[in-house]
């Protein structure tokens, strides 16, 4: 007998008092049941443990083998291509774990739990579910009938506890005098940028950035899946975007959501990440006296985001790039980028002011920027557009 056929047979035997039984009842009962099998007098005690453990969480937990994983506090983020492929990054490095799961079906019969815990559903008609978990975790699954090798599911993990500006110092992400300067420009109220990569720390970054906004001030909060923990804020409002339902009604996009927060009376709207045409409502609210405003996009560089907002911006409306480019740089004061590089460390590679527009460019004045072997150094470029500084009483920045 297999071990999916002795789950199997002990999901029967349990069925009818299971609600009844704790997970140290449970976990005894598969314990006496699978030593007690004949066939496996041969298998060693090592073999054994993993064995019934296999077979508690398929029958008690709702990720069954992913479960360890999910419960592990190193581990970040849990990659599953395929019932034979199985990947997890465990302090920024990925790495194959070496389970698998009995059949395709099993790990179908997770992502359909997954789906169904948060109300959705994923079938050949619906092959995508992109979402967050209960405990704050995003999951995205793509059905075997549009993934080549098999049913993907790529859980990413909501941290426990939030990291503050003096652990990503600690962690070397930036200085203690960067530090210092980007909390007087969120302070001040800069409407500020976060650019980068796949896992270079935007939302990380973003998070930390919100303890120095004043507690006394209104905050919209705008996120496609919510992962931002925004703590000692009271007057606080917080959205989540809504995918359409089986018969394609109900969606609410970040665009409904940026529209819907203007007439909130915010001090400030924070949104999570940009990704298409929503960006033009995003700068036009920074364009609108909506000081101190937060937002991450992708990016490879600076520039390269630059690009992508004038990209983002015709999506949504077809305006001359000019017009566009000057909106860019009167809403947004300040751009940070976060690179992870190949020691997987993740820093800050630049801080740039946004100067204006010039001869159809925008024009960047950087004012921290990382150089190998030396680290984050300031340049010694100055702020030129200083006239928030001037109102909070700041002179010499």
């Amino acid at each position: 007998m297999n071990v999916n056929e002795m789950t199997k047979e002990i999901r029967r035997a349990i069925s009818t008092k299971e609600g009844q039984m704790s997970d140290e009842e449970v976990l005894s009962y598969i314990e006496h049941y699978v030593l007690e099998r004949g066939s496996l007098s041969i298998c060693d005690i090592g073999e054994s443990h993993k064995m019934i453990m296999k077979i508690f969480y398929s029958i008690r937990k709702d990720l069954d083998i992913l479960q360890p994983y999910a419960d592990d506090e190193t581990v970040s983020e849990i990659m599953v291509n395929g019932k034979d492929d199985i990947f997890v990054e465990r302090n920024g490095i990925i790495e194959k774990t070496g389970e698998s799961f009995e059949k395709t079906e099993d790990l179908e019969e997770v992502i359909r739990r997954a789906a169904a815990g948060i109300h959705r559903e994923i079938n050949e008609l619906n092959p995508i579910v992109d979402a967050r978990l209960h405990d704050g975790s995003r999951i995205n699954a793509v059905y075997k009938n549009i993934a080549l090798n098999g049913p993907i599911l790529t859980i990413r993990k909501f941290p426990q506890k939030a990291f503050t500006m003096k652990d990503l110092i600690g962690f070397g992400t930036l200085t203690q005098e960067c530090a210092d300067y980007l909390k007087m420009l969120v302070e001040t109220g800069y409407n500020c940028f976060i650019s980068g990569g796949t896992s270079s720390g935007k939302t990380t970054f973003l998070n930390v950035l919100t303890d120095y906004i004043p507690k006394e001030e209104r905050i919209i909060v705008i996120e496609d899946s919510a992962e931002l923990q925004i703590k000692g804020i009271k007057n606080i409002v917080r959205m989540e975007c809504k995918n359409a339902n089986v018969q394609g009604k109900g969606q609410i996009t970040m665009q409904h959501l940026i529209k819907t927060s203007l007439r909130m009376r915010p001090d400030r709207i924070i949104v999570g990440e940009v990704r298409g045409k929503e960006v033009m409502d995003m700068i036009q609210a920074m364009n609108t006296g909506h000081d101190g405003s937060l937002s991450t996009g992708h990016g490879n560089s600076i520039e390269g985001m630059l690009r992508r907002l004038e990209s983002m911006f015709l999506q949504a409306a077809d305006f001359p790039i000019d017009a566009i480019r000057s909106q860019i740089a009167e809403g947004i004061d300040i751009i940070i980028h976060l690179s992870r590089l190949t020691d997987k460390e993740r820093k800050v590679l630049e801080i740039s002011e946004i100067k204006g527009v010039e001869k159809d460019r925008i024009i960047m004045n950087s004012i921290y920027k990382y150089i190998p072997g030396k680290g984050l150094e300031r340049t010694g470029n100055r702020l030129v557009n200083r006239e928030k500084l001037k109102l909070k009483g700041y002179k010499n920045q």
